[in-house]
């Protein structure tokens, strides 16, 4: 496993600090494509792709792309509009951003697409939201065998799909498809309870890509390491057992203001978990 940082979790240009936290030994950089960074929508975006692709070789870096952007859909709404959307353009101008990050995948060799269902906001019952969800899904599902890019689906405290549970529920109604694995955050699991860790993670199916942070039981709040109720050696040892060798991406966005510090504490931390090399 590797070392990972995000750059949702970064309070310069993420780009600028792709050599400090190489220093810090980090080997991995969960990438969240945002306004000016990486959007598909920037009539730059080549030139940008080129950049990132030669600064990660550069610096020894691997990558996974993430779909969180808060605002990069709609300026008024967090992360709206999603696969869940009771609009139809709505959901279709998710899945053009989600086919464009598979896209921004290939060109990275990135590990993964991470994404996730969204909020619920109207009444639909929950054979109408899985239907829609699965719709939407088709597509991107399709175009990521197209291009070779592995799908990480993260279950999300007070999303739809919010448990491993029924992320699973929806694994079987898509048919377990070969390319759709699971993003797991550790601190997720802490504050939905989904206890014990260990053996929820062996039990979690493919694990894709891996978020690290903090938390407490019923809490959903992003906490360096060491400062929430996690018992980090058992999690990193599950996690090794189930097969996973991706990065370990310190998902920590409160953190941003103080990231240097924050990455190096993390750094060190990770350190005393993983074995040397």
């Amino acid at each position: 496993m590797k070392p990972g940082w995000s750059t949702n979790s970064i309070g310069c240009d993420p780009l600028e600090a792709i050599g400090p936290l190489a220093a810090m030994g980090y080997r991995s950089l969960a990438i969240t494509p945002d306004l000016h960074l990486l959007d598909p929508s920037d009539p730059n975006h080549a030139g940008e792709v080129t950049r990132w692709r030669e600064a990660l070789a550069r610096h020894g870096m691997a990558c996974v792309i993430e779909t969180g952007g808060r605002y990069l859909l709609d300026p008024c709404r967090k992360h709206e509009p999603t696969l869940l959307s009771s609009d139809a353009a709505g959901r279709g101008r998710r899945v053009a951003f989600l086919l464009a990050a598979i896209d921004l995948a290939a060109e990275l060799a990135a590990g993964c697409v991470s994404l996730w269902s969204g909020v619920v906001h109207d009444a639909a019952d929950e054979e109408t939201l899985l239907a829609r969800l699965a719709a939407g899904l088709d597509p991107v599902l399709e175009h990521a065998a197209r291009r070779g890019v592995v799908l990480g689906f993260e279950p999300e405290p007070g999303m739809f799909i919010d448990t491993l549970d029924r992320c699973s529920r929806l694994f079987d109604r898509l048919g377990r498809p070969a390319d759709l694995g699971v993003t797991i955050d550790i601190g997720h699991l802490e504050c939905l309870g989904e206890r014990p860790l260990p053996q929820r993670i062996n039990a979690a199916g493919r694990i894709v890509n891996v978020h690290l942070d903090d938390m407490l039981c019923c809490r959903h709040e992003h906490l360096p390491l060491g400062l929430g109720e996690i018992d980090f050696p058992p999690v990193i040892t599950a996690l090794a057992q189930a097969g996973y060798r991706g990065g370990l991406h310190a998902e920590l966005p409160r953190q941003a203001h103080r990231w240097h510090t924050t990455a190096r504490e993390t750094a060190d931390f990770l350190a005393r978990l993983l074995p040397a090399g």
